[in-house]
């Protein structure tokens, strides 16, 4: 706990800034653009989830579901993908705790880097890590449901004649898919904020920067890209 302490001690106020604001650009992204948010019902999200609707509603007029369960299956498989290698980060990235001396020496020659200490270095991996760990669970949780949405496409109605009925299932195959997909987002975003909170190895400032710039790509894919115009069409 001394050495912790005295690791925390220094750190500078432009550290402790930098790290409010990457904290601020990682969990306020999420909930001021993402899908379900006021600003996020004009980006990807929100288009992509009245296809999932259009989707189960195919669904449920036909009875051969072959190709619906091997798209599912493909889902499944890409945040399988993500949620394994995200293991194999946690994992790298436990076993460069072990070899501080040497990421010491080698941050210290980059570019406007400065001199830290080990448990100051520590800290700045333990962040990275952190971030890590967000995604995997973004990606286990996508997974699970995922393979909820499985058994709502095997519990599907084929031929009921209730109307109200098979339009209240579509939206609960619909939504479920959605939380899944956005959960998946979240892990992909992850991915990103990750990239940038290597950068606090070096400077604090590259910190701020990059996590700026990750704001704009995310804002720019999400509400200006091309996709989205073609989506919304």
């Amino acid at each position: 706990m001394t050495v912790l302490q005295n690791a925390l001690a220094l750190l500078t106020l432009f550290d402790w800034l930098a790290v409010a604001f990457f904290v601020i650009c990682f969990r306020g992204y999420n909930y001021v653009f993402d899908g379900r948010s006021r600003f996020g019902r004009h980006g990807l999200a929100q288009k992509t989830h009245e296809f999932r609707k259009l989707w189960a509603r195919e669904l449920i007029n036909r009875s051969n579901r072959v190709s619906d369960t091997a798209l599912i299956g493909n889902l499944v498989n890409s945040v399988t993908f993500y949620a394994n290698t995200t293991i194999y980060i946690i994992a790298g990235l436990f076993a460069l705790l072990g070899t501080m001396d040497q990421l010491v020496n080698i941050t210290s020659d980059l570019p406007f880097s400065r001199v830290v200490s080990r448990g100051l270095m520590e800290i700045k991996v333990l962040l990275v890590l952190t971030v890590f760990v967000v995604a995997y669970f973004k990606f286990t949780w996508s997974l699970r449901q995922f393979n909820l949405l499985t058994i709502l496409v095997g519990a599907a109605p084929d031929g009921n004649p209730d109307k109200d009925y098979n339009e209240a299932y579509v939206s609960r195959m619909a939504r479920i898919n959605s939380l899944a997909g956005d959960e998946f987002n979240r892990g992909l975003r992850s991915y990103y904020f990750g990239i940038a909170s290597v950068t606090w190895m070096i400077h604090p400032g590259l910190l701020v920067a990059f996590s700026a710039l990750i704001v704009f790509v995310l804002i720019r894919r999400d509400f200006y890209s091309e996709a989205l115009e073609i989506m919304s069409k």
